[in-house]
């Protein structure tokens, strides 16, 4: 028997708790021996409910039991999850997390922890909920360099987007609607202004270039500025509007962003609609490749922290090599990398497009029946270079990338 202490009941924590005994014959025999709950951390007490039995609100009563081989880490935040953890992985234990901000914060300490103590850190669950990603960019994909990493990461965003799509609802309406199915946080503001995308994406790139990828140095925006005039134009040019979490390999560079961004209707991430999630992966010898499914929720995302708790089991007392070393990526500069863009501007007739050919070029125009602005799509420009132009155009609305 192989005994297991889940930290925090919340909702990921109970879902751990259900996937584990729903599922237990199959996981136990996945994992080649019983997969046993011992114990649940939490500061609050649950009635009725069948894990009072197993219910602790002291840390230490687990970190002394011996027989605790695995601890599920599921409270969120970087403390006191972090203080635990290690104290865990030090006592011999090996740590599942689906905590992004931990990870994103402190991956390289937890992980070097874990191989000087011969146990595993493992974050399956961090990016993605239920969609298996960390673990094929640790193993299936160790034989190509990656050359992108593109993904929608977050499943709030991606349904707001979807439904002012499909619905024609403006922005206030589908994240009332998102807040309402449950889909969206009271306070939302860490998934419409890209800051969950933008961690995830600093692990994925962590693990894809085998360095320190700092979340804080890369280029963010949310979609808090995305109109519904926008997706009108996005229809009318056969694109969709996502937030897109994206990084990339130029020659010696390595670019990394997060923001809406134009996707073709040829290009895999474009039919990711609602609430779904999707990594798209680019290696110099596989080619493409693309991991879909859901990317939160209760039961997807426990059930890829369960898989990582078999992963453990199966390797007690084996260190598991994952290639994240603690120096530093520095990320090469934003403004040097090369885009195509979309602008508005709220002017139209002959004066509004000299001035326009004149800052950026040869453009293609894109006009809306009705509206009087001129829509308009640049070539091939560093982001240094159109940031100079768009500066000087005049009654400018808006601009969004295109995905390459």
């Amino acid at each position: 028997m192989i005994n297991v202490a889940v930290l925090g009941y919340g909702t990921v924590g109970s879902g751990v708790v259900e996937v584990i005994n729903t599922n237990r014959e199959i996981i136990s025999k996945k994992a080649g021996d019983e997969i046993n709950i011992k114990y649940v951390l939490d500061l609050r007490e649950f009635p009725g409910d069948p894990v009072e039995k197993i219910l602790v609100h002291d840390y230490e009563t687990i970190l002394k039991d011996d027989s605790v081989k695995i601890v599920v880490e599921v409270m969120g935040g970087v403390e006191p999850a972090f203080t635990f953890a290690m104290k865990a992985l030090g006592r011999g234990k090996n740590v599942c997390t689906s905590n992004k901000e931990l990870v994103a914060n402190k991956g390289p300490e937890l992980l070097k922890a874990a191989k000087e103590n011969n146990v595993n850190f493992l974050f399956e669950a961090s990016c993605g909920g239920g969609i298996p990603i960390i673990r094929p960019l640790n193993s299936s994909l160790t034989a190509d360099e990656i050359l992108e990493i593109s993904g929608i990461l977050n499943g709030t965003t991606n349904y707001i987007l979807t439904q002012m799509a499909d619905c024609e609802w403006d922005f206030d309406k589908a994240l009332k609607t998102a807040q309402d199915k449950g889909y969206a946080e009271r306070n939302p503001e860490a998934d419409i202004e890209g800051y969950d995308a933008c961690r995830k994406i600093a692990i994925l790139s962590s693990l894809a270039y085998g360095k320190t990828v700092d979340y804080r140095d890369i280029y963010t925006e949310g979609i808090s500025a995305v109109t519904s005039m926008d997706i009108e134009y996005a229809k009318k040019m056969e694109c969709a509007i996502k937030l897109i979490a994206s990084s990339r390999r130029e020659k010696d560079n390595i670019y990394a962003l997060v923001t809406p961004m134009l996707v073709k209707k040829e290009h895999p991430l474009y039919s990711v609609n609602g609430v779904f999630n999707a990594v798209f992966v680019k290696g110099n010898m596989v080619g493409e490749t693309m991991f879909y499914g859901s990317g939160a929720g209760k039961l997807p995302t426990a059930s890829a922290v369960v898989g990582d708790v078999v992963d453990a089991a199966r390797h007690l007392g084996e260190h598991i090599e994952v290639s994240w070393e603690d120096e530093k990526l520095t990320l090469a500069e934003e403004e040097n990398s090369e885009n195509r863009y979309f602008v508005r501007v709220g002017a139209k007739g002959d004066d509004t497009d000299k001035k326009i050919e004149s800052l950026f070029g040869s453009v293609e125009y894109i006009f809306l029946d009705g509206i009087k602005e001129t829509g308009f799509v640049t070539g091939n420009m560093t982001e240094k270079k159109f940031n100079e132009a768009y500066d000087r155009l005049d009654e400018k609305i808006t601009r969004i990338r295109f995905k390459a």
